[in-house]
């Protein structure tokens, strides 16, 4: 592990000293006492002390976070296609990103109901810039992508995350969780950048790019928010590259997006698990190009195929779309209650008389919709 020691997460050995240690810290006292409402802190301690490994953590611990959030900010979450999978294999599951923190939580709880390996997950080292951040993701199995690096630098720090990823699939049979992208989708639009399947690449050593991409056994992840409660967080954003303007995050912009995606509105979320790729997906594929940017190209159409495929819409992405075409295309799919509410949700969020800030951010909700059909097109 002496390779891995600046991006991995905590041994089993270490956990229970790190938690001893941050016990008393505000943000985790407040952790705890939101997880577990009905109890003191001297009820939650001897939980605490309860937890010797990380998954001790995170099923005495986190799960019960998770189902917090999910009782007292959403209508429910769904899930399908995670009992097709094996409980003793290791999957790398790679899916769209809308949310900091919930969207591998959401997984991790799915993974622990079907008693399937829980993963291991990848997280960008700038969103845990604060001590009690770290803490937690080094405690949830989070390893770490170095940003903000130099071109050499970039170079060896990607290589050691690939051959990290290889090592906890092929050798510690623990299944993996990554984005299909760098950084969270801010307008709706999921697509697998061919810069993340490089990365990821780095490791194949003898074999050719499809041949060890099926080795991975890739299970597409599609999660989608019936509301997103960080939405209007990421208009300015959104519009200063509609503007084709530069745009500073401020200092504590990611840490308000973990809070306001925990703790808002998120109406319903469904996960669903894809076919895991296999020899059908991959076929051909070196035959047809030699180029490893079209190779790349192509996998990631494969991915992005099976996550809009297995993608739930809600009636307000329907509704988007409609208003957005100035159309009745999906009138089937949503009530006029259904309407009138989404429309009273948009007029609160923008200026409705600023037409490049409402198109902004009626594509924010409609292009799930515009991306499946696109790829049912296809098919």
């Amino acid at each position: 592990m002496r390779d891995f020691e600046e991006i991995r997460f905590y041994r089993d050995d270490e956990v229970q000293e790190a938690l001893q240690q941050n016990l008393k810290h505000p943000m985790i006292k407040a952790l705890l006492q939101f997880t577990f409402p009905e109890k003191d802190l001297e009820e939650i301690s001897p939980i605490i002390s309860q937890c010797h490994s990380i998954r001790d953590f995170q099923t005495k611990v986190i799960y019960n976070t998770v189902q917090q959030v999910v009782g007292r900010s959403t209508e429910g979450l769904s899930s399908s296609g995670f009992e097709k999978l094996d409980k003793n294999e290791a999957y790398f599951y790679i899916s769209n990103h809308r949310d900091i923190v919930l969207d591998t939580s959401l997984l991790n709880s799915t993974l622990y109901e079907q008693n399937l390996v829980m993963t291991a997950s990848a997280i960008g080292d700038n969103l845990v810039q604060k001590p009690f951040l770290m803490l937690l993701s080094r405690l949830n199995r989070n390893f770490l992508v170095k940003r903000g690096l130099g071109p050499r630098e970039m170079l060896r720090s990607s290589n050691t995350l690939s051959h990290y990823i290889k090592h906890l699939l092929q050798e510690e049979n623990r299944s993996v969780w990554m984005a299909q992208r760098e950084g969270r989708t801010k307008d709706g639009s999921d697509h697998t950048q061919q810069g993340v399947l490089k990365m990821i690449a780095m490791a194949k050593d003898e074999f050719n790019l499809p041949d060890y991409f099926k080795k991975l056994k890739i299970v597409p992840v599609a999660i989608s928010y019936e509301f997103d409660p960080t939405d209007i967080l990421k208009m300015p954003e959104l519009m200063a590259k509609r503007m084709k303007e530069e745009y500073v995050k401020s200092a504590n912009e990611d840490f308000n997006s973990i809070l306001q995606g925990a703790t808002g509105n998120k109406g319903r979320i469904h996960i669903a698990a894809g076919e895991v790729l296999g020899e059908e997906t991959f076929e051909g594929i070196a035959e047809k190009t030699a180029s490893v940017n079209e190779q790349l190209k192509a996998i990631a159409a494969k991915i992005d195929e099976a996550v809009y495929r297995n993608y739930r819409l809600w009636p307000a992405n329907y509704i988007a779309h409609d208003l957005l075409k100035n159309s009745e295309t999906y009138s089937d799919k949503y009530t006029k209650k259904e309407k009138r509410q989404f429309e009273r949700r948009v007029s609160r969020r923008v200026d409705m008389s600023n037409a490049l800030e409402l198109n902004s951010y009626l594509l924010m909700y409609a292009n799930p919709v515009i991306n499946k059909e696109s790829v049912f097109e296809s098919l």
